[in-house]
């Protein structure tokens, strides 16, 4: 047997997270101060938003921009909201081509459980970089992803950019 050491995956397989057991995780992480935004994996504030990496990526730069306001629905979401969630988009997708140097991007939103979100309660935007044949057998038949580098090294090389 074949085994992909996957470390970052440990406190959620052990259930140690229980505060966002009963919260919102990305309520969670919008309280927390902005000094455990590393740990937390935020690389960027805004005034409505806030972008994230997201704890299991598909690709290497896969992030979230995540409204401040708990809201399920886009429909449900301020101008000001959207707007600025787009303006991030634009941002985060000039960061990624630097950065990796991707063939093209993945943006997209699971809206309701029935969609596919992980979190069906708090809307967030996916953004993610993307390569030519980066969807091997690993992925399509093995239903799993490797990743070439961990979720530190993303943040150290994401987190400057945002700063700009």
């Amino acid at each position: 047997m074949d085994r992909l050491w996957s470390p970052w995956r440990y406190r959620y397989v052990a259930g140690e997270d229980k505060e966002t057991a009963t919260r919102c995780i990305f309520c969670v992480l919008r309280d927390a101060p902005p000094t455990e935004d590393e740990r937390n994996l935020i690389v960027h504030r805004a005034r409505r938003n806030f972008i994230v990496l997201n704890l299991y990526p598909y690709t290497s730069g896969h992030l979230m921009i995540v409204p401040h306001e708990h809201v399920a629905d886009l429909d449900a979401a301020s101008k000001e909201v959207t707007d600025e969630m787009m303006d991030l988009a634009k941002k985060a997708q000039t960061v990624l081509r630097e950065v990796y140097r991707p063939d093209g991007f993945n943006l997209g939103m699971n809206i309701g459980k029935a969609a596919g979100a992980g979190v069906a309660g708090h809307i967030h935007l996916h953004l993610m970089p993307r390569w030519v044949g980066d969807s091997n057998f690993m992925t399509t038949v093995g239903e799993t992803r490797v990743l070439p580098e961990d979720l530190a090294t993303t943040y150290a090389k994401l987190r400057p950019l945002f700063e700009c």
